[in-house]
């Protein structure tokens, strides 16, 4: 009996059933399902899977179905390191949303083994060759598009659009200067990119270059209007280059200091007193002189 007239309440076994039947049917029609990256296992035979969530069930994809591509498949010592490399990419990718495509299940053990490779092949056929009524291709220069997160370093960023990845530099992530892509992004998130071109040689040789700053609009001049020469402004280093010091101010203003008065060498992800000495219109900064560090990150 349940507490509302009419109302079904659904116990864990009966819910199982109906994310099993849903499996049961992708794998009948080779639909394409969305889980979450969430381990990495080495089987006893020393094989390297990547363990997938989706709804509670343990999807199974080998490493090779993963289409991790790191190049040709080399031998001895060789392949070691790649296998090296590849594991490490995995594991970087951890938490990341991906498709898969259902290769084999066991109704009695409930264990299904999947691959990642075959979904994002017909994501590529969909997306990048075949063409809309018109005669376009689904994802062509200049669109907008959605893309997941799958993977996040200090200065690069790796997405993955419509089945296709590709990295996009710190520097063509945002206007403002950025020290580190985890500041803003994580692994999962979804983004908006815009396609900035496509090579398409076939299924397996499609490129993509993508960019998130053009996106949104170039602000970085607009922001100069905040900056007065001879003021001081607090701001966070996000990078050392060859002595030149880049820094975002708290308002948002990119600045560059060639010189600095604190005995200490401002260091990335340090807080500073920038003293403003000239505006450069052009490039869209602040030139100025850091007066003194204020903290340190070590």
């Amino acid at each position: 009996m349940t507490l509302e007239a009419r109302g079904e309440v659904e116990t864990e076994e009966s819910r199982e059933d109906v994310i099993w039947h849903e499996i049961h049917n992708a794998y009948r029609t080779r639909r394409i399902l969305t889980g979450q990256l969430g381990g990495i296992e080495q089987t006893d035979n020393g094989k390297t899977i990547a363990i997938v969530d989706y709804k509670g069930f343990r999807i199974v994809i080998p490493l090779k179905e993963m289409m991790i591509n790191v190049g040709r498949s080399p031998s001895g010592q060789e392949y070691a390191e790649l296998m090296l490399r590849q594991n490490k990419i995995l594991g970087n990718m951890l938490g990341a949303e991906i498709d898969f495509i259902v290769k084999g299940i066991d109704s009695k053990a409930r264990s299904v083994v999947a691959s990642r490779r075959e979904a994002m092949l017909k994501k590529r056929q969909i997306f990048y060759l075949d063409t809309d009524a018109s005669g376009m291709y689904r994802v062509h220069e200049g669109r907008i598009v959605q893309a997941r997160v799958i993977a996040v370093a200090e200065k690069v960023l790796r997405v993955e659009v419509f089945g296709v990845e590709c990295s996009i530099m710190a520097r063509d992530l945002a206007w403002d200067w950025i020290g580190d892509a985890h500041e803003r992004f994580s692994v999962g998130d979804q983004v908006l990119v815009r396609v900035l071109s496509v090579r398409r040689d076939g299924l397996e040789e499609i490129a993509v270059k993508a960019d998130i700053k053009s996106v949104s609009q170039n602000t970085s001049h607009d922001n100069l209007k905040k900056c007065r020469i001879q003021s001081k402004y607090a701001g966070k280093v996000t990078d050392v280059h060859k002595g030149v010091v880049y820094i975002r101010l708290s308002n948002g203003v990119n600045a560059v200091a060639h010189s600095c008065y604190d005995y200490r060498t401002p260091g990335k992800k340090d807080d500073v007193s920038f003293a403003v000495t000239r505006l450069d219109e052009e490039r869209g900064v602040a030139v100025g002189i850091i007066t003194r560090v204020i903290r340190r990150n070590l």
